[in-house]
C-alpha cells in the first residue's frame, strides 16, 4: 500500500512504516464527515470521526492527534468544550474550526479557542481542507 501526502506526524503505519498525520473530525452531519474522511484517507491521513462531544472527548483521551477538524455548530454538546479539552490534553494540537454560519466571522474564535488555527466554511472543498490539515499538521508535530 502506497500513501500519498501526509507524512508528518509520529504515527507510523504498520504496512509501510511511513509517518502519517493523525486527524480527528468532529462533525455530526454524517454525510459531510464521511466526505471529509474519505478524501483525507485517500491523501494518506489516519482519520477518526466523532459525531458528538462525548465521543470526541473519549477519542482525545485515548489517542494523540495532530489536527482536529471541529464543527462549531454541533447539535449535541459544545464545540468550544472539545477545543478546550483538546488544548489541555494535547497542547500542540491544531484545531481547524468549521462553521455554516457567519457568527465567528469577526475572528473572535481565535480569542475563545487558544489552539484554533483556521476558521472555514462547512462547504470548503475537501482538497482545501486536506491542504490545511497537512500544513497545520506539520506545525503540530
Amino acid at each position: 500500500m502506497q500513501t500519498v501526502g501526509f507524512r508528518l506526524s509520529p504515527a507510523k503505519t504498520a504496512l509501510t512504516g511511513e509517518d502519517r498525520v493523525n486527524l480527528l473530525i468532529v462533525e455530526d452531519q454524517t454525510a459531510l464527515a464521511e466526505l471529509w474522511r474519505k478524501h483525507l484517507e485517500r491523501q494518506g491521513a489516519i482519520v477518526t470521526v466523532a459525531a458528538s462531544e462525548d465521543s470526541a472527548v473519549s477519542y482525545l483521551q485515548e489517542q494523540k492527534f495532530s489536527v482536529v477538524i471541529l464543527d462549531l455548530d454541533l447539535a449535541k454538546g459544545s464545540a468550544l468544550a472539545i477545543a478546550d479539552f483538546a488544548s489541555f490534553r494535547l497542547p500542540e494540537v491544531q484545531v481547524i474550526c468549521v462553521t455554516s454560519s457567519s457568527f465567528f466571522s469577526d475572528g473572535s474564535i481565535f480569542n475563545l479557542c487558544s489552539n484554533a488555527c483556521a476558521l472555514i466554511q462547512a462547504d470548503t472543498p475537501p482538497n482545501d481542507i486536506a491542504a490545511m490539515a497537512e500544513h497545520f499538521g506539520s506545525r503540530a508535530s
